[in-house]
């Protein structure tokens, strides 16, 4: 994975990941090899992330049980995660051939997303056991299991990049579906899949 640090001395930077962002911006180049250095790596470390690749990064954070907002601010864009701690800037390439997408199904209340913010985005439905059903334009079925979402209330998956298909999910009698993409403009964040009798 390709890092750059870099101050963070736009606001503009520093509100991708204050909360979910809404904007879709340019992706940059993805590089998968180089090394973890100097700043980048004192400030991985710093929150328990040194040694870990981007997608487990991703995970790690999306999975935290701490208490929104986490210290490290970061945003998933189509192929990077942006990490801040205010001061500092981190961009780390994600795999070419994955795009991460996170779910929050809701029955009431949402909230607007276009690029998740690991740090920052609370769903309504927390620790609940949901249904998923991820199918693809051509019919097959990329995931069919029962998950628990997260105390933010999202669910991340890793799926192929350049699809197209449909989200399907159910809880407790509930149930809705979103269509979805995975290309370079396509939103890593859903919050539009409302629950319904």
């Amino acid at each position: 994975m390709r890092l750059s640090a870099v101050l963070a001395a736009s606001t503009l930077a520093l509100v991708a990941v204050a909360g979910c962002s809404t904007e879709p911006d340019e992706t940059a180049a993805r590089d998968t090899a180089a090394e973890v250095a100097g700043a980048e790596s004192a400030l991985l470390a710093e929150h328990g992330l040194q040694g870990m690749t981007a997608t487990q990064i991703v995970d790690t954070l999306d999975a935290s049980t701490d208490p929104r907002p986490l210290a490290l601010g970061a945003s998933v864009k189509p192929g990077q995660v942006m990490l801040t701690d205010g001061a500092e800037e981190i961009l780390l390439d994600l795999p070419e051939d994955k795009f991460y997408v996170s779910i929050a199904p809701f029955v009431d209340s949402t909230h607007e997303c276009y690029f998740h913010s690991l740090g920052t985005c609370q769903g309504e439905l927390t620790q609940e056991p949901v249904q998923v059903k991820i199918t693809d334009a051509g019919g097959d079925i990329l995931v069919d299991e029962e998950v628990t979402t997260g105390t933010n209330g999202f669910a991340g998956f890793w799926l192929p990049r350049d699809i197209a298909g449909t989200i399907e999910i159910e809880h407790e009698g509930r149930t809705g579906s979103v269509d979805f993409t995975t290309d370079d403009e396509s939103p890593t964040c859903i919050t539009t899949l409302q629950l319904s009798a």
